[in-house]
């Protein structure tokens, strides 16, 4: 396991896939909290430097492209890069996340290494190379 300072807040109210995606980022040697709403999501953003937002675009109450669309408008947090997850791999749903301000998107279930690379590539971008 690697050590890292960075910090990844994970926006999931499925108990299961928060567990298993911060259990994943932890073996990788990222802090990791999670939160199942928006308002705690928001909440930890203004208290905490946050290296990456991962939310799930499903979530109840206040939905996932409206929350990307606060932390895009939020001065505090509008250069956070955002990692949006749905089970939808629907282009318009896909368009929708990349259109309210996520960097990158990724269908759920995830392969690991899937989710490994696309963190790597959205946390230090200049280190990372083309293939």
């Amino acid at each position: 396991m690697r050590e890292s300072n960075h910090f990844i807040l994970v926006v999931e109210d499925d108990p299961l896939m928060a567990d298993i995606t911060a259990f994943r980022l932890e073996l990788l040697g990222f802090r990791v909290e999670t939160v199942e709403n928006a308002d705690a999501a928001l909440r930890i953003c203004q208290e905490h430097s946050v290296d990456l937002v991962i939310i799930d675009l499903e979530l109840a109450g206040l939905k996932g492209l409206e929350l990307i669309n606060q932390l895009q408008i939020d001065e505090a947090t509008h250069e956070t890069p955002i990692l949006a997850f749905s089970t939808d791999p629907a282009l318009d749903v896909v368009q929708k996340a990349f259109k309210a301000g996520a960097k990158d998107y990724l269908v759920t279930p995830y392969d690991p290494a899937v989710l490994e690379h696309k963190i790597a590539r959205l946390i230090s971008p200049e280190q990372v190379t083309s293939k």
